[in-house]
């Protein structure tokens, strides 16, 4: 579509990411926010000024280029579908869907329409991450052997439909395979449910990447603290990305010579400098709504998670859930639907 004129996009869900969304949509540049939608009605009056409808044939109606479904993940594939079959580029929230195959069901309708389905994987368009992954790609960890991460924090009352895997730990899986341009080869878990509610909120895993990497993932919806901590260690140091705050801080290792020949051959560490990074600090979402605006303009590179990386993702997300019930180790990309 052209630049000359601003994207006309309709949003459906005004929970709380909902209300981030219009938000966000009234303030970028190049965007404009035509209706909000929500069968459930508007009670914090996110409206304003714009139309409130009910429902995606209600935004339809108004003449939408592009939409932000921000519904319960349960409703993600139909409301998804529906705008594929009307021509509406989408930004659905994460996860992509509730399983897999209606994930594979979404990728199938945006692709073959040639539309831009986008997923709201926020962490890839932290600054910090960011500066992270442009420095790995530079070398600046030498060879990664290590990325761990921890997401702790109480349970958020928002969540109904899915557990704490793919609502959270959905963020680990996405920004671990992204920063090491490596997809997952196995992944190991175990998960508990300890809050009486019908999901797991508590999961840990191990993972091994494409490429070699090590990876582990802490995630509960039982800490009375919130933690957002990327830890990636490689031949040179250790990078520290606090996406809470936004900081990156690097951990040099000082390597140390010894003229001990028994020990010489042993290639060990020792605590170097450390370095905090000044980062420019724009808000995520801002990022993550102006690479979907971009894409539906088609202007420069794709920054937008697409599907099939929320698919992906997804695929990740449930073999880590399979193996906490069966205590095996498994293969994401065994046994399942492929588009």
């Amino acid at each position: 579509m052209s630049a000359a004129r601003p994207v006309r996009t309709g949003l459906i869900g005004l929970g709380m990411m909902g209300r981030h969304h219009a938000r966000v949509l009234r303030q970028v540049e190049g965007v404009e926010l035509v209706a909000v939608a929500d069968a459930c009605g508007d009670p914090h009056g996110v409206a304003g000024d714009r139309p409130f409808v009910d429902d995606v044939e209600g935004l339809l109606r108004l003449g939408i280029d592009a939409a932000v479904v921000a519904v319960p993940t349960a409703y993600h594939e139909a409301v998804g579908l529906q705008l594929a079959e009307a021509g509406v580029h989408v930004l659905i929230e994460k996860p992509v869907a509730h399983d897999a195959a209606a994930g594979a069901r979404l990728v199938d309708a945006f692709e073959t329409r040639g539309l831009v389905g986008a997923v709201g994987h926020i962490e890839r368009y932290n600054p910090a991450l960011q500066s992270l992954r442009a420095r790995l790609e530079a070398g600046d960890a030498g060879d990664v052997y290590q990325i761990a991460t921890r997401r702790q924090g109480p349970f958020p009352s928002r969540i109904a439909d899915v557990g704490v895997v793919k609502d959270l730990a959905t963020h680990d899986i996405d920004l671990t395979a992204w920063l090491a341009r490596s997809p997952f080869r196995s992944v190991y878990g175990q998960a508990a449910h300890k809050s009486g509610r019908p999901h797991e909120d508590l999961v840990a895993f191990s993972g091994r990447l494409d490429d070699g990497t090590v990876t582990s993932h802490l995630v509960n919806w039982l800490s009375p603290f919130k933690e957002r901590l990327t830890v990636v260690t490689g031949w040179r140091g250790s990078f520290v990305a606090d996406t809470l705050t936004a900081d990156l801080t690097f951990y040099e290792n000082a390597t140390v010579d010894t003229a001990w020949d028994a020990v010489s051959a042993f290639r060990g560490v020792a605590e170097g400098s450390m370095t905090r990074f000044a980062l420019t600090k724009r808000e995520p979402l801002v990022l993550e709504h102006e690479a979907f605006r971009d894409a539906v303009r088609g202007q420069g590179p794709v920054r937008v998670v697409t599907l099939r990386d929320g698919l992906d993702t997804l695929r990740v997300a449930e073999a880590a859930i399979e193996s906490a019930a069966t205590g095996l180790p498994v293969d994401p990309r065994a046994s399942l639907i492929r588009v």
